[in-house]
């Protein structure tokens, strides 16, 4: 096979896999799940068996999928791994994790999209605009956004110019997926309009704004996280 071919066909896996992994989340397909088999799979998605035997290869090594020979390919978690590096969406009390992180990113992030305002150059500005329409424009159409919210935050703390903020995106990301999963997307309004507020303070350069917008956006998380815990100890 010839070097583009190859290329190919390694651009093809790449996307059959995105695709298998969008079937197991709107599914859905539970944790601990069989997935279908690569012929069925193949007649899904339009494509060769080999080219679903390389995506779910893809998956494996994701963390997502686990093939047991002579059983079947199984979902072991939604989340791939490497949006989840701490390995926390393993612990079972979801609700108190997620409390647990919005209140280490109400220690962070205020301080992330301060520093971000001071630092943010014109490109990283362009680009914040961007995901903030892309954001409002996928919840205005229902349209899953949770990895844009991941991307807008993450490119929040890449304006902050700061290395070691860097290095703490793999935990905002986490708590940024652990708080939509456990939400449900309740907080839609909500979102929109801090996530342009926090956009708008740092687009202007001014760091206490960005500051108050992105507590303003972590204290509606914090408290719609509080109330669903509370309704959960009352139907108990």
């Amino acid at each position: 096979m010839s070097g583009f071919a190859n290329l190919k066909s390694s651009l093809l896996a790449e996307q059959v896999q995105e695709e298998i992994y969008q079937y197991i989340l709107k599914t859905p397909v539970e944790v601990g799940a069989k997935l279908p088999n690569e012929f069925e799979l193949g007649k899904l998605f339009g494509v060769g068996r080999s080219t679903v035997r390389e995506a779910v290869k893809l998956l494996s090594s994701r963390g997502i999928v686990e093939v047991r020979q002579g059983s079947g390919t199984y979902v072991v978690r939604t989340t791939p791994l490497d949006l989840d590096p701490l390995g926390l969406t393993a612990l079972e009390d979801k609700m108190s994790l997620a409390l647990d992180l919005v209140e280490v990113r109400l220690i962070l992030e205020p301080g992330i999209a301060e520093m971000a305002a001071l630092k943010a150059s014109k490109e990283d500005i362009e680009q914040l605009i961007k995901l903030c329409d892309k954001v409002e424009y996928q919840i205005r159409n229902e349209i899953p956004y949770i990895e844009s919210d991941i991307a807008f935050h993450t490119c929040v703390a890449m304006c902050s110019k700061n290395k070691v903020v860097e290095q703490l995106i793999p935990v905002i990301d986490t708590a940024v997926m652990m708080f939509v999963n456990v939400t449900h997307k309740k907080l839609i309004e909500e979102t929109i309009m801090t996530h342009r507020n926090i956009t708008e303070a740092i687009a202007a350069h001014d760091p206490l704004g960005a500051k108050t917008a992105m507590t303003m956006h972590l204290t509606f998380n914090r408290n719609a996280i509080k109330k669903l815990i509370e309704e959960s100890k009352d139907i108990r």
